[in-house]
């Protein structure tokens, strides 16, 4: 059983909570996470670099002098790639960097991640962020209290109402993300250096479907 350091939301320490088995069981596989971060990181790319080559340089269309008698060595036309302003060889195209990963392999990066934060004492617990209206100073200084300021934090929310009012709190701070605890991904969780989650987020955790995977 892992237990992590609990807070309230104001930021006063209390008991340490049990982390629920079905995703804190203690296991981290690097090899899942190793892939959806590779994954993640490719995905991301927009495959937009593209260079000509020798046929979609404008010009050249003329041989730049007679085959022979000039002393110099032939030459077919002036876009040709060893030219200056000639095309390029072998330079990148548009194209799809887009990979898959299998349900079941993002899900085991997933529980790696948390447990690997978990272990390390990076996870922390807090109850409801119940704000009425999105306020940074107040969620800034439960960061402070909670000492992880300075850090990079994921903020982790139950899906409730009040929810997108802690993320309107949270995206001016810098180095401060705040998410819903079902949308996190390994990558975002390998990106912060503390987790905070509501302790409603963690309540409702059910075991992962144990189905075949599919590509994503």
């Amino acid at each position: 059983m892992i237990e992590a350091p609990h807070f309230s939301s104001a930021g006063a320490k209390k008991k340490a909570i049990a982390l629920p088995e079905a995703i804190f069981d203690g296991r981290v596989n690097e090899h899942a996470l190793h892939r959806a971060v590779v994954t993640y990181l490719s995905n991301q790319r927009q495959g937009t670099a593209a260079t000509k080559t020798r046929s979609f340089v404008s010009g050249g269309n003329q041989k730049p002098w007679r085959q022979k008698g000039t002393g110099r060595a032939r030459q077919g036309s002036t876009r040709a790639p060893h030219w200056r302003h000639g095309g390029v060889v072998f330079g990148p195209h548009p194209r799809d960097y887009r990979l898959g990963i299998p349900k079941k392999v993002r899900q085991i990066a997933r529980k790696s991640a948390l447990n690997a934060r978990a272990r390390e004492g990076a996870l922390l617990v807090v109850d409801a962020l119940a704000y009425e209206k999105p306020k940074t100073k107040t969620l800034v200084e439960l960061l402070g209290k909670l000492g992880v300021a300075g850090r990079k934090v994921l903020v982790l929310t139950a899906d409730s109402a009040l929810a997108h009012n802690v993320y309107l709190a949270g995206r001016n701070i810098p180095d401060v993300r705040v998410q819903r605890f079902v949308d996190a991904t390994a990558y975002d969780v390998l990106w912060s250096g503390a987790v905070v989650v509501e302790a409603a987020a963690l309540s409702g955790v059910e075991p992962e479907e144990e189905g075949e995977g599919s590509d994503a």
